[in-house]
């Protein structure tokens, strides 16, 4: 129960279902660990104090874990670490992986229960033929989230539900109307609960202590054309923020760490066909030998890409998209979709101009 709207209407519906409920709100930092002293990001004090208003209406007995020092290492460290090393991390990603679908299950088996429930809109099926769990699209497509879910395991699917996943909002606001949640009207976060200003330079220097190394802004053929205030704090595809007057619209294309530049180019500069992929996990196959064709899409809200996803050496996979993409960025997921059924999913490692 993250404090949300989502996350308490599915403990109202699991509760009603029959179901023996425990309401558990993870205390993943505190505002000093990001630098804030009375800042309110989601997974804040006033969240854990809406969980525990919704669990005492709902009569269930409700629990704050501390998993600070997980959160700090499984997530906020590994946020740093690749921002560090050029990459562009997705900590929701990584806070599913190891905290909701890692430390939940450990503290669900201490308590002795079976299942673990979130809010998440995204679906679970079992497919009889295969014997596979299956991760599926929401209903409602628009808040779908099944991205960011690629990482489930066939032993975490059979002990997971998912109670909105065929259900939408605004029917999911009705409920916390009709139940008086003292949420029913809550905004949903859009920004990294760590990082709720989306400046994700400041919060590096903050949280490492170090300022970020000043370096060289590059043209397309390498001639220093102004200066950046450190490679980290830059993306592919980023415009804003760039502080150079080039004479046309440009865009983050390309950074090197070790030479601490930062590379600028036009639009159709970002664009390419191919990428290459590791730290895979597969559900509704259990692994890949073969090439198949699906559709990608390698960032959280684009539209489904037809591909061709061929296996690597070293367990790494080689993705050729039909139609150049726009800013494939190291670090992001790419995951694979065969209608509204996940395949797999990723971590990028390189994008690539051409196949």
């Amino acid at each position: 129960m993250s404090g949300g709207v989502d996350s308490s209407v599915a403990a109202y519906l699991m509760l009603a279902g029959g179901y023996d409920c425990l309401g558990v709100t993870m205390r993943l930092f505190r505002n000093p660990d990001i630098g804030r002293s009375s800042a309110h990001p989601c997974c804040s004090q006033e969240d854990i104090d809406d969980a525990a208003e919704v669990a005492f209406a709902l009569d269930i007995p409700h629990i704050v874990p501390d998993l600070t020092a997980q959160f700090r290492q499984q997530v906020m460290d590994r946020f740093v670490r690749r921002y560090q090393q050029g990459q562009t991390p997705n900590p929701c990603i990584d806070c599913n992986r190891y905290l909701k679908f890692g430390c939940l299950f450990q503290i669900a088996e201490e308590r002795r229960k079976r299942i673990v429930v979130t809010g998440h809109y995204a679906r679970v099926e079992y497919d009889s033929a295969a014997g596979r769990y299956l991760l599926k699209k929401a209903l409602d497509e628009s808040k779908d989230q099944s991205y960011v879910l690629y990482m489930l395991t066939q032993a975490q699917l059979s002990r997971i539900r998912f109670p909105l996943g065929g259900m939408r909002k605004n029917e999911v606001r009705a409920i916390a109307e009709a139940q008086g949640f003292c949420n029913a009207a809550k905004h949903d976060s859009q920004d990294i609960c760590f990082v709720p200003d989306g400046d994700y330079g400041q919060f590096l220097q903050t949280y490492t202590g170090r300022p970020c190394k000043e370096g060289s802004l590059l043209d397309a053929s390498g001639r220093v054309i102004g200066t950046h205030r450190g490679a980290e704090r830059y993306t592919i595809g980023q415009r804003r923020g760039l502080a150079v007057a080039a004479g046309e619209r440009v865009y983050v294309v390309a950074k090197d760490m070790e030479k601490n530049t930062v590379t600028l180019g036009p639009d159709a500069a970002l664009y390419s066909r191919a990428l290459l992929a590791g730290d895979l996990n597969w559900i509704s196959i259990p692994s890949l030998n073969a090439p198949i064709r699906c559709r990608a899409k390698v960032r959280y809200r684009q539209p489904e890409q037809w591909a061709t996803v061929f296996p690597e050496e070293e367990g790494r996979v080689r993705v050729v998209f039909d139609a150049p993409q726009r800013a494939i960025t190291p670090g992001q997921a790419v995951v694979f979709y065969d209608g509204d059924t996940v395949i797999g999913g990723g971590t990028i490692g390189e994008r690539k101009a051409s196949c």
